[in-house]
């Protein structure tokens, strides 16, 4: 006899709302959606529709009176990311939080202790460690030696509604933050060292934002192995489609860099859909023979049988349901999302300050 199904309340219909209702929606043997929960009617009322006709509502508080889940998923902007799931957890919920866990170290540390008081599963949205071949590539990165340099981008060229969605993001993180808590933690893993520095540099390239914000910046952490990182992000009308997409990391041994053979990705770098796509993966082996010549070819690993965006999504819940159901331990996958965000807020206040920032 199967366990009963966990009932979800998915608050936030936007393009992860969407992916993520519908991996519920798909794994519907253990999960059913109580309801979609969205400040703007279009979003929640297209996304009923799609899913066959589900509860809508305007107000979180309001939704989850009314309907107790038994998981919550977050997937709204990130500065009302702590107070839902400090909600949920105290309400007895499980939590899936897209990233950031929150807007601060301290906030992050806070949930995190209360999800353990609670006893409840709390996952963070870090979706490149469900994805197959950037596994491969964490995985490969860790046969180059030491140290690593690692070079890391995600520049976005946005108009319209996607400009307005940068726009809203940076109303309470920067594009370093906001995306570059993905790439950090990837970095982590390939060096499996610790961080002990970050710097980072900032321009605003537009006066559409608040006070105080840049949307533009680049990060570069320094590891107690010697290893070395950047990651850059750049939103707004203004950024180029060109090298927007750059995830490369060379070592003594060699280099191994996630590849799109047909050029530039012909979606557009704002297209979500497209930026955790990999297309291949290509491993140089830096070896020479007696005559300085190299030892062995390069590699190509074909990864263009990798899950789109909603499979990514899917998988995701799928692990969410596997500690539920298992009772699995997740000290370790929220230690390291703290950290992330930790890593990411430190460079942040390096290019506000001008200054290097050493981390404890």
């Amino acid at each position: 006899m199967n366990p009963p199904r966990l009932r979800v309340l998915v608050v936030g219909c936007g393009n992860m709302g969407t992916s993520h209702a519908r991996a519920y929606h798909r794994l519907a043997q253990d999960f059913t959606i109580v309801g979609l929960v969205s400040r703007q009617p279009e979003s929640r009322e297209r996304l009923a529709a799609e899913l066959g006709g589900l509860p809508t509502f305007a107000d979180f508080a309001q939704a989850y009176a009314a309907t107790r889940p038994d998981v919550v998923s977050i997937n709204t902007y990130p500065d009302t990311h702590a107070a839902i799931a400090r909600t949920a957890l105290e309400g007895g919920s499980h939590v899936f939080v897209e990233k950031p866990l929150a807007e601060t170290v301290e906030e992050a540390r806070e949930l995190v202790a209360l999800a353990h008081r609670k006893r409840r599963k709390m996952l963070v949205g870090y979706v490149l460690r469900v994805h197959p071949a950037w596994l491969r590539f964490v995985e490969l990165a860790r046969t180059l030696g030491k140290p690593l340099v690692m070079r890391m981008n995600l520049n976005q060229q946005s108009c319209g509604k996607d400009w307005r969605t940068h726009q809203a993001l940076m109303q309470s993180m920067s594009p370093i933050v906001d995306c570059g808590v993905h790439y950090v933690d990837a970095m982590c893993r390939m060096t499996q060292s610790r961080p002990v520095r970050v710097s980072a540099i900032a321009a605003r390239l537009t006066d559409a934002l608040k006070p105080g914000m840049y949307n533009y910046g680049q990060l570069q952490v320094t590891f107690a192995d010697g290893s070395v990182g950047w990651y850059e992000a750049g939103w707004g009308p203004m950024m180029s489609e060109v090298a927007h997409f750059v995830k490369d990391v060379v070592g003594p041994k060699g280099s191994v860099s996630i590849v799109d053979r047909s050029g530039e990705r012909a979606s557009g770098s704002a297209d979500v859909d497209a930026h955790s796509q990999t297309g291949g993966l290509l491993l140089h082996h830096a070896e020479l023979d007696a005559d300085g010549q190299f030892v062995r070819k390069d590699e190509w690993f074909d990864t263009s049988d990798e899950p789109d965006h909603d499979g990514l999504c899917q998988r995701e819940q799928q692990s969410l349901l596997r500690a539920i159901r298992q009772d699995e331990d997740l000290s370790a996958h929220l230690a390291e999302a703290v950290d992330s965000l930790r890593i990411v807020l430190a460079a942040d206040r390096a290019a506000r300050e001008g200054r290097v920032v050493a981390l404890e």
